[in-house]
């Protein structure tokens, strides 16, 4: 472990690492803060999400990984709300015995998404995290005026869609914990390095986000569990649901396991991670929706639709399936 001497100051750590990433409205992180101009004709968004060793990802993940997930996390939230990115803001504490190499493995993992997602540093500030590293994100966004996408707008009879696989990345931690389930020992090779590399990389639906002006009455990002994540999109919109869990795009492999191990399929269902977008579209526009999805190159899948009340989830028998829980909770 390096002494404290042998590695850059606060103020020598943001030159190097992370002053090369800001964008011209972070004035070279040189000041208290920093200056964004609102696009003509556009309103801001605004997200946050805080990320903890042991609780968001495994201390010992690759410091690129966690770069990635921490940036990533955020833009799903953007794209839900149908936001393109502008820039964020960078929180991080660094736990006693941080090393040169992995600060600067992890500042070019960022640099590289932020030219990605064309979505610069703007600035933030960097403390001692005694404990446990942390980071916090605060991504903002621009839409069109008053074309945010909230979770409140879903009228009964909207479509449920989801993009991208589902469930993926809650087998992904399922297989890293040091008891992995029973069905971890069932599953193809290929859907084992699929749900891992999930967990550590997410892929925010940025091109279905761009899309969701179109047609979209409500959105959100799946982050706690594709159940939860709808009941709370339901409840905003004051409907009820039907989710049919035998349209949720899966894995290759996994609904056939399923069937001999059920929890697989709850654990899919209900586990977060996914951060991929949930949307409402009326029936009128799902053609016109496919249409989008086949142009830019992205799939979405139905799942259910929203209805006056009550909520359902439709199992793999057809029948209606209980749930020992909805989705992911820190309390």
């Amino acid at each position: 472990m390096p002494s404290k001497d042998d590695r850059p100051g606060e103020f020598d750590m943001i030159a190097r690492f992370f002053a090369p990433i800001a964008a011209p409205g972070g004035l070279g992180l040189l000041d208290d803060a920093a200056l964004l101009t609102p696009p003509p004709g556009e309103d801001i968004v605004l997200t946050k999400d805080c990320l903890v060793a042991g609780v968001h990802f495994f201390p010992d993940d690759p410091p690129d990984s966690i770069a990635r997930k921490a940036l990533r996390v955020n833009l799903s939230d953007l794209a839900a709300k149908g936001a393109r990115p502008l820039g964020f803001l960078l929180g991080l504490g660094l736990p006693d015995g941080w090393r040169e190499d992995w600060l600067a493995a992890f500042a070019a993992a960022l640099a590289g998404d932020a030219r990605r997602y064309d979505c610069p540093l703007y600035g933030g500030d960097t403390v001692r995290s005694p404990e446990r590293l942390t980071l916090s994100i605060t991504a903002f966004g621009a839409v069109a005026k008053g074309r945010m996408i909230t979770r409140s707008g879903g009228r009964p009879g909207d479509q449920l869609y989801v993009s991208g696989i589902i469930g993926a990345a809650a087998m992904g931690l399922a297989l890293r914990r040091a008891d992995p389930p029973a069905w971890a020992n069932g599953l193809p090779e290929a859907t084992r390095a699929a749900a891992l590399d999930a967990y550590l990389h997410p892929a925010p639906a940025m091109a279905m986000g761009a899309n969701l002006a179109h047609s979209a009455h409500a959105a959100m990002d799946v982050s706690d569990g594709l159940v939860g994540d709808a009941l709370k999109l339901a409840r905003a919109s004051g409907c009820g649901l039907v989710i049919d869990a035998r349209k949720v795009p899966l894995l290759p492999g996994v609904a056939e396991l399923a069937r001999t191990h059920p929890d697989l399929l709850e654990t899919c269902l209900t586990g977060g991670d996914d951060y991929q977008i949930l949307a409402a579209f009326p029936p009128s526009a799902e053609a016109a929706q496919a249409g989008l999805a086949a142009r830019d190159g992205y799939a979405i899948h139905p799942v259910g639709h929203l209805v006056p009340s009550g909520a359902g989830i439709i199992g793999p028998d057809g029948k209606a399936m209980r749930l020992t829980r909805v989705s992911f909770s820190h309390f």
